[in-house]
């Protein structure tokens, strides 16, 4: 059946996820955020393009070397896609080194001093030096090429000075036809790139380490003659196809393709932008790479190191106020946390408040002798994580623990390989996933027998087991002994263990196998309720909203009269607010402090609202490639705590930015509710206010 919607209809997913990091880098330019929270954002700008280089652009440069030519859903071919991601990441770098620069020279009004070399003074050089001759001189690998040789092999990621010298003997065998050469000088990973000078409360003077090679270059290099230098780097392919269908030993094949990836072609590159062009022609033909995958760096580049910076002691009128976890509103009358799932739902909201209750509760699990069994996902973790310990504690004292640990999480892959074999070393039993899916469900299952029966705890999540980045990520996580529930997770890990096939879900529904249609039949459902005259009502908050289906039956049901509210972190490739199309979808983005990750969709049902929270985006690859859990939330309390959620983050006025027609977002010029502050004072103020044994629901702000 040909579809009634085109290519104008859809936003390139490519581009709308440079929209996103547009909206990051705003952050990183607003004069009225602390210093070090703007050099934080200009830092994830930094590391989120690189990332973006290493999947996103690999892919659409592996589809053109396989003479891919098939249009995306915005009607663009890959190396159309190529074009205007190259023109707008060129305007995007300028307007990052801008801000970058203007960072820089704030901070050294405040006592953090990022010097260049040339700027110091005779004592700044001195310990520069003696750094120099102490930690990097003895460590440092120089690499001679003649001009008319290959470059050799360099690992993506790496900064690295480089030289154009002319050997002082002219029968040197490093020189080309012309006497000519380059050299290399990769930057030392065991040291810090920004090296401190003084180290005080007070003040803090630092020099990046390419700053100190480059100062010293000629010392390194007795026979030869500088005639000019610089700095780049590159960016590798990390778009590893891991074929899990086919491999024998996952384990051994996910090691493999990480080994793989170190060796992967370049797909970026930048430079110093005062590098001499010879030396850019050189790397360009070495290298087989075109201007259009290089850019000229005025600041820093490789600017996502400069993280550590905004974690350094002191300062602290530099960054912003800090809003520690609050104990869970649920748990706020709990003594027994088993005893309190008994009688009702928890619905926790992290960062807001604490991620502890869930190590709570898989220690409490761990030691319980009531205990028979621990079922786990594992997507990603901490690299010192409580939550693995738990359940190495488990199973040595003799419990059934069944962890699956998903060694196909990008970047993770080794951090996951290693976790596996140390359960697997305390008597887990892990499973590796399911053959051509990821495993990005968050599920936690606990079976205690009780007064000679047994019962089953469920924890379901929004975001990761992690305990770090919980601290960061605003998601959504539910505990309960809901019968129901349990039965349907029980069922979920054995499907993915391979004891059962698919069931007939109670109340969950499980990508790829139901959880697509179970959202289309909830959006069948407004489209009914609004064509007969009743009020037709979606909201749904999430990261990426991608899927073609999805978004055309969004496009039907506003096009029935069901009114429908977007809060989309990422990429959106929906159009709201086109003509007889999508008139009645409103799309807002938060960009704050914390990372918004908490999937929740509403729909009205006629006055009867139904909440559920997820694991899965609205993306092709996690509801047809990803197993993933979409999971009620029931209970009166938590439903009102969901719904004065949304409500807050619709009424933001700060930080909520606005989709366009034509595809381009625009923020707020006001004041008023910010929606983050307001989750935060609302657990704050509930926690404070609450009387024995009574918990105070969320109360949304004023009426719109």
């Amino acid at each position: 059946m040909t579809s009634i919607f085109t290519e104008k209809h859809f936003i390139n997913r490519e581009l709308s996820w440079i929209a996103f990091n547009e909206r990051v880098l705003y952050q990183a330019g607003r004069d009225d955020l602390p210093i070090l929270e703007r050099l934080k954002f200009s830092a994830i700008f930094s590391s989120n393009l690189e990332e973006f280089y290493m999947i996103r652009v690999a892919g659409l440069k592996q589809q053109i070397a396989s003479s891919v030519r098939k249009k995306d859903l915005s009607g663009l071919t890959p190396s159309q896609q190529l074009v205007e991601i190259s023109d707008k990441i060129q305007e995007l770098n300028t307007n990052h080194c801008k801000i970058l620069n203007q960072i820089i020279k704030h901070l050294s009004t405040e006592g953090i001093r990022i010097l260049d070399i040339s700027g110091c003074d005779e004592a700044q050089i001195e310990s520069a030096m003696s750094f120099f001759h102490s930690d990097i001189k003895p460590a440092v690998t120089v690499l001679t090429i003649p001009s008319d040789r290959e470059l050799p092999w360099l690992p993506g990621g790496q900064l690295n000075v480089i030289l154009k010298v002319k050997p002082l003997n002219e029968e040197s065998a490093f020189a080309d036809k012309d006497g000519l050469s380059y050299v290399i000088i990769p930057l030392l990973s065991a040291i810090p790139r920004f090296i401190p000078l003084t180290n005080t409360v007070n003040e803090r003077i630092l020099i990046p380490q390419e700053q100190i090679i480059l100062a010293n270059a000629q010392e390194l290099l007795p026979d030869f003659e500088i005639l000019s230098g610089g700095y780049f780097k590159l960016t590798r392919d990390a778009d590893v196809d891991i074929q899990d269908d086919e491999a024998a030993d996952l384990l051994a094949t996910v090691e493999q393709a990480v080994r793989s990836r170190r060796r992967r072609s370049p797909i970026r590159l930048e430079v110093s932008d005062d590098l001499d062009y010879e030396i850019v022609d050189w790397l360009h033909e070495s290298l087989e790479l075109t201007e259009l995958d290089t850019f000229r760096i005025s600041s820093l580049i490789g600017a996502n190191e400069a993280m550590s910076i905004c974690f350094c002691i002191g300062f602290d009128h530099l960054k912003i106020p800090d809003w520690p976890p609050q104990p869970a509103l649920g748990l706020a009358d709990s003594t027994d946390i088993f005893a309190t799932l008994q009688e009702r739902d928890i619905l926790l909201s992290h960062p807001y408040e604490s991620f502890q209750p869930v190590v709570d509760l898989i220690n409490k699990a761990a030691d319980d002798p009531c205990v028979l069994a621990i079922k786990q996902t594992l997507y990603r973790t901490s690299g010192d994580s409580p939550i693995i310990r738990a359940l190495e504690r488990a199973a040595e004292s003799g419990k059934q623990v069944t962890v699956v640990v998903e060694l196909k999480a990008r970047f993770d892959e080794q951090q996951n390989i290693k976790w596996a074999r140390r359960l697997e070393d305390a008597g887990c039993f892990v499973v590796y996933g399911v053959a051509k899916y990821k495993i990005h469900s968050k599920a936690l299952l606990i079976v205690r027998k009780e007064a000679g029966r047994l019962r089953q705890y469920v924890h379901l999540a929004t975001g990761n087991y992690h305990d770090k980045t919980a601290k960061i990520y605003a998601d959504l996580g539910l505990m309960t002994s809901n019968k129901d529930i349990a039965v349907d997770v029980s069922a979920f890990f054995n499907l993915v263990t391979g004891l059962s096939e698919p069931v007939r879900w109670k109340k969950i529904a499980v990508a790829p196998i139901t959880l697509k249609s179970r959202l289309i039949e909830l959006i069948d459902r407004e489209i009914m309720l609004a064509e007969k005259g009743e009020s037709g009502t979606i909201i749904a908050k999430m990261n990426s909203l991608q899927d073609r289906q999805m978004i055309e039956a969004l496009y039907s049901a506003s096009q029935a009269g069901v009114k429908i509210k977007l809060n989309i972190r990422g990429i959106c490739c929906l159009k709201p607010g086109l003509k007889g199309v999508s008139e009645n979808i409103k799309v807002i983005s938060i960009v704050d402090r914390f990372l918004e990750h908490a999937r929740i969709f509403c729909f009205g049902n006629g006055g009867r609202s139904e909440y559920y929270l997820s694991s899965a985006d609205w993306m092709t690859r996690n509801l047809d490639k990803r197993l993933e859990i979409l999971f009620p939330v029931e209970g009166q309390w938590q439903q009102t705590r969901l719904k004065a959620m949304l409500d807050i983050y619709f009424k933001d006025k700060q930080t909520a930015w606005k989709l366009n027609s034509d595809g381009t977002w625009t923020l707020p010029a006001g004041k008023g509710v910010r929606a983050q502050k307001e989750l935060y004072d609302e657990v704050s103020k509930s926690l404070a206010n609450r009387k024995v044994q009574k918990i105070v629901p969320f109360q949304s702000p004023g009426k719109e």
